[in-house]
């Protein structure tokens, strides 16, 4: 039986497949990269399509971009936080499906993360994050990648959305060559771990603003229990998170289900030019 419905927003359609997210979709041809500005990020936003990714026979990788310096709960925590955390995502994603050789750490610190983003961030050629993003999307040969929602989120979200959007399409084009060779990848996504998407995509739509998601997942209760279980998996950021998973309720449909909610995203729109060429 089917763990995942998936219902587009814009057409009400429901589907039983992941291609309703990832257009083409091809479960054991698959490779799924999941940009997490800290390493809690996916497993709480994103967990329902890593779960259905690899459970469609796809490999999914992780990519870290903050140290998570920042989040200890307690001044006696400080020292030992970046180390504890770094156990605590290899443990979750181990036991959810992504071992650690498959999780890109870029251990830029918290809050700090947007002024990384780039190749070379100074004259003394100090390196940003895209050499290593770039080189790790080529020869992981990555097909589909999830960005964080950038939205009225965090700093560090947005950062992760630029580094993740703007390397989607780079990763396949004919630059750098000596790094690693092109790959293109086929789609990008949006996800949220706890505020609203943007509305853009819904005016240009024409959708309801209520519904700024472009795609739906609903899942079995069994996978909520599994994500949950992740999530526990960082007790060090028990205090840190309370309310999101307690707000996780929320996502609960009458018949027991749980939602996910994802935005269809185009990092490289072509211009359009046939609305101007009708005004002569």
């Amino acid at each position: 039986m089917n763990k995942f419905t998936y219902l587009n927003t814009n057409t009400k359609e429901k589907s039983e497949s992941l291609a309703a997210l990832f257009p083409g979709w091809d479960g054991p041809k698959e490779r799924v990269m999941v940009y997490s500005p800290h390493d809690d990020d996916a497993i709480l936003g994103a967990g329902y399509a890593i779960r259905a990714a690899i459970e469609d026979g796809a490999e999914v990788f992780l990519t870290i971009v903050c140290s998570g310096h920042c989040g200890y709960s307690h001044p006696e925590e400080k020292e030992t936080i970046v180390e504890t955390r770094r156990k605590e995502a290899y443990d979750c994603y181990e036991r959810f499906g992504i071992p650690e050789d498959h999780i890109l750490r870029l251990e830029f610190p918290d809050f700090s993360a947007l002024q990384y983003v780039g190749l070379l961030l100074d004259e003394d050629n100090r390196e940003g994050h895209f050499r290593k993003t770039i080189t790790t999307l080529r020869e992981k040969k990555i097909t589909r990648i999830l960005v964080p929602n950038h939205y009225h989120e965090h700093i560090d979200h947005c950062a992760a959305y630029m580094i993740g959007a703007y390397d989607s399409p780079q990763a396949g084009d004919a630059h750098s060559v000596d790094w690693a060779d092109p790959y293109t990848v086929v789609s990008t996504a949006q996800y949220s771990v706890w505020a609203e998407l943007d509305p853009e995509d819904a005016v240009l739509a024409g959708r309801d603003t209520d519904l700024r998601a472009s795609l739906v997942i609903a899942a079995d209760p069994s996978v909520e229990e599994e994500v949950i279980a992740g999530i526990k998996a960082f007790p060090s950021q028990a205090e840190v998170i309370e309310d999101l998973i307690s707000q996780r309720e929320a996502r609960k449909l009458p018949d027991g289900r749980f939602i996910e909610c994802y935005l269809h995203m185009d990092p490289r729109p072509k211009f359009n030019f046939e609305p101007y060429k009708k005004l002569f």
